[in-house]
């Protein structure tokens, strides 16, 4: 098909959402345009699709272009007027194209920044030119070119889209595709993105199409997002507080909102992979063009600092205003209370009221000869507010039969902090399901239906006494949840550096880096050193933490993790008792801390204290928390085990994770130097003060 047609089919399309060519703007010379327009035109073009013909619809598509448009606005400067969205049934093959022809290759100039999303189903079809080869292509709404044909398929192949992008006069192109190619024959846990693969033909003017493309010059690489890496892997979606979305967009776009990307390409990719493992999903992303080592051109934002979320509309009385908040980490928007505070860039506080989704409604707190609001402004977290009622939350599988999920939901019943929802009707944090291979067999599963070790029952064996043998698991579980809700990397005002290393030579080699980056004014806040977004960890390599404290006071340390879903982990700071030698001498405990200005490494490098990978091949997540009160409850959580002498190493397994996990959220309450003034709330929740706590995840694989 010519692009003359494209654009007259395209035309009608253009005018519903208000996208007309006297909104274009014509750049002249490179004088003008730098006098004219100091900086670049930026242009995007989002597309999401949850519902197709006769195939099952998929959640989240609308909310990932919603995610990907919000923040476009308001973290990186885009006009709305410059963003034109496709949803729905508007996002035909020919539509698509054409927006693209006419969107993006009409008005795209040199040095200009160009986004291009896609949300909605992936495939796999054959060409007739080369029948022994599948290839990878976007699903549009109209599926097939005549639903009474379904033998022909309007599917925009993958080399298209590349073919496309390559063509527009830019360096400054970012592609994120949300989707994936690949439909196993069974499906556990989230909902996947992607359609078994079709025998049928592709339609002749995408076949046209694609030679005049292979024809054009193609000036630009392009810089291209997937949500999978490889090729039999599923891109998911999941459901949140309110709403459901890809996992990917949602990971992406969080981190873009809180942390400064001025970084490589891998940093952020670890980011979001670290994100997606604790949503239940071991889906990698992964970059298709050869531009690992730079940065992300397109997404530069504005504002050198990041944020939580920003201000969408002011109410007639000019105190309340309407957020939105897709900078909270996604395991904590679902427990984010009433009352937590946000901070403007001109120094007033805002007080949240109400929430739904990933919006909200708070009241300004006056501050004398404050500047007025304004739309757009961004927000940053100041004081997180968490009830103390959460539960565990397991989802029980829609493939039980009716007797067995009463059975499940009794069994669970009987564990204080758990509670059971239907999968796909309500948030979860796991999956309670057969075995797909054993029918009768029960076990636990990640969200993304990965088995975790150690939790099936035998064969045969009734639900609930497969439920009763969880007791241990579901208490390690549950206490991994609610230290997870602590992070707070991108929010805190501690000024902390913490590198994992391995100890090998003279110097020790750097796995990965994290910092506070809110604290730090360089430019490069996190640098990752490893070559993988999951940095690599060779058995029986010795490890370090080397921690940084760059702040003014004294910062106190506690170290908690998770072996492989398996195990809890923390570091112990054993205290050598004055009398040794003797047996029944209890070990003592001691608080870490870091002086101000100090370096310290953890454990302290001696042969007495080292800590040794061991086997087997693992993934492991370990969560540094710091605050700048003692950590005295939940040093007494971890001292009221009896532990072994042969148990005394520095990091070790976890005996009583639900009860440290419980103290610790205690201490980073008692911390905060504002639950004084906030008496009312702090009977039913933790008060965390950003100025007081810092939380760092850092994510491993063990080989």
């Amino acid at each position: 098909m010519e692009r003359r047609t494209f654009l007259q089919r395209i035309g009608s399309i253009l005018a519903v959402l208000g996208v007309t060519e006297a909104q274009w703007l014509t750049l002249g010379n490179r004088y003008y345009q730098a006098l004219a327009q100091p900086s670049p035109r930026k242009l995007a073009l989002l597309i999401g699709i949850n519902q197709y013909p006769q195939i099952p619809a998929l959640s989240g598509s609308m909310m990932d272009v919603e995610l990907q448009r919000e923040l476009l606005i308001h973290r990186f400067g885009f006009q709305g007027s410059d963003i034109l969205t496709l949803t729905e049934e508007q996002a035909s093959r020919e539509f698509i194209e054409a927006a693209f022809l006419d969107h993006l290759g009409k008005q795209v100039k040199p040095g200009d920044v160009v986004v291009f999303h896609f949300s909605g189903y992936g495939s796999r079809v054959k060409l007739e030119t080369l029948p022994d080869t599948m290839h990878n292509a976007l699903v549009p709404a109209n599926v097939a070119q005549n639903p009474q044909d379904e033998q022909i398929v309007n599917y925009i192949l993958e080399e298209t889209l590349l073919l496309l992008l390559r063509s527009l006069p830019t360096d400054r192109v970012t592609a994120v595709l949300d989707t994936s190619y690949y439909a196993p024959s069974t499906v556990l846990g989230l909902k996947i993105r992607a359609l078994q693969e079709s025998v049928a033909k592709l339609a002749a003017e995408e076949l046209d199409f694609l030679k005049q493309l292979q024809t054009q010059k193609l000036p630009s690489t392009p810089i291209v997002l997937a949500a999978t890496s490889e090729p039999k892997q599923p891109a998911r979606e999941g459901l949140f507080s309110g709403f459901s979305a890809g996992l990917f967009t949602y990971a992406l776009t969080q981190y873009l909102w809180e942390f400064t990307p001025a970084t490589t390409i891998q940093v952020a990719l670890s980011h979001v992979e670290n994100s997606l493992s604790k949503l239940g999903s071991k889906q990698q992303s992964a970059l298709l063009s050869n531009k690992k080592n730079q940065d992300i051109p397109s997404l530069l934002p504005d504002s050198v600092n990041g944020a939580e979320g920003a201000v969408t509309a002011i109410e007639e009385d000019g105190k309340t205003v309407h957020l939105w908040l897709a900078g909270l980490p996604p395991q904590v928007l679902l427990y984010y209370g009433v009352n937590s505070r946000f901070t403007l860039a001109t120094t007033e506080q805002l007080v949240l009221r109400s929430r739904t989704g990933l919006t909200a409604k708070a009241q300004i707190s006056k501050i004398e000869g404050a500047n007025p609001l304004q739309v757009g402004q961004l927000v940053q977290e100041a004081v997180r507010v968490l009830p103390r009622n959460i539960n565990l939350t397991i989802a029980l599988d829609t493939g039980l039969e009716r007797i067995e999920r009463v059975d499940a939901t009794s069994a669970f019943a009987g564990f204080s902090h758990v509670s059971t929802v239907v999968a796909g009707e309500k948030p979860a944090d796991y999956l309670f399901a057969k075995l797909q291979e054993i029918p009768s067999h029960y076990g636990l599963f990640s969200l993304g239906g990965e088995l975790i070790p150690n939790t099936t029952g035998e064969v045969g064996e009734a639900v609930k006494l497969t439920v009763q043998r969880l007791a241990p698991k579901l208490s390690t579980l549950f206490a991994a949840k609610l230290w997870r809700l602590t992070e707070n990397e991108g929010s805190s005002r501690l000024p902390l550096k913490a590198t994992l290393e391995i100890i090998s030579g003279i110097s020790p080699r750097v796995v990965m880096q994290r910092e506070t980056v809110r604290t730090f004014k360089k430019s490069v806040q996190t640098r990752l050193i490893a070559s993988l977004p999951t940095p690599i960890v060779p058995i029986g390599s010795r490890m370090q933490y080397r921690v940084e404290n760059q702040s003014d006071r004294p910062v106190y340390l506690i170290l908690l993790g998770l072996n492989n879903n398996q195990t809890g982990v923390a570091f112990y700071s054993w205290e050598t008792p004055q009398e040794p030698n003797t047996a029944d001498t209890k070990p003592l405990l001691k608080e870490v801390v870091i002086a101000p200005g100090e370096t310290l490494t953890l454990p302290q490098t001696n042969g007495a204290s080292q800590w040794v990978i061991s086997g087997p091949a693992s993934e492991c997540e370990q969560q540094l928390i710091f605050s700048t009160a003692p950590f005295s409850e939940t040093l007494a959580a971890l001292s009221s085990v009896k532990y072994s002498t042969a148990e005394q190493r520095p990091i070790s397994p976890l005996l009583n994770p639900l009860d440290v996990a419980q103290a610790l959220l205690q201490d980073l309450h008692n911390a905060s130097a504002l639950k004084t003034e906030m008496n009312g709330t702090a009977t039913d929740s933790y008060i965390l003060d950003v100025n007081n706590w810092a939380s760092i995840s850092f994510n491993f694989q063990v080989v």
